[in-house]
């Protein structure tokens, strides 16, 4: 009999279309689509701009560098392996190059909306972290 193992929710299930931005990650790369019709950049990958409706759309290495939108700490998730990392932070990003972002906030910052991220990978997954040149709110406001 052959043993059952845990699903894995975490590692995504690449196919033709997305097999090149899974592939970048891997190495750690960040890719966005742009469209060459309006010029606007989009994540997650499509095969055609959702601004525009344009299929004139190219694979374009991000910058990497982004600002928190939002956040919630998890304190419960059944699903594995999430359960063990509990708790983390769900959060939301604002990418350089425009488009928005779902991911997960690593590292020991405490996250403040408007801070400066950068990425990270984790098993060919992108992360974000705190920037090093994020400077805390005591600095930027004089607010202890």
């Amino acid at each position: 009999m052959v043993p059952l193992t845990a699903a894995r929710y975490d590692l995504p299930e690449a196919d033709a279309f997305t097999r090149t931005y899974w592939e970048a990650a891997a190495t750690g790369r960040l890719l966005v689509r742009r469209c060459g019709a309006c010029g606007r950049a989009h994540h997650y990958p499509r095969e055609f701009c959702p601004h525009c409706w344009s299929e004139d759309v190219v694979w374009e290495d991000a910058s990497g560098r982004a600002t928190l939108y939002t956040w919630s700490v998890v304190h419960r998730n059944d699903l594995p392996p999430f359960g063990e990392r509990t708790p983390y932070v769900a959060a939301v990003v604002d990418l350089a190059e425009g488009p928005r972002m779902s991911t997960e906030l690593v590292g020991d910052a405490e996250p403040r909306i408007g801070m400066a991220l950068t990425v990270a990978f984790r098993d060919g997954i992108p992360v974000f972290r705190a920037a090093a040149d994020d400077p805390p709110p005591s600095a930027r406001t004089g607010v202890q």
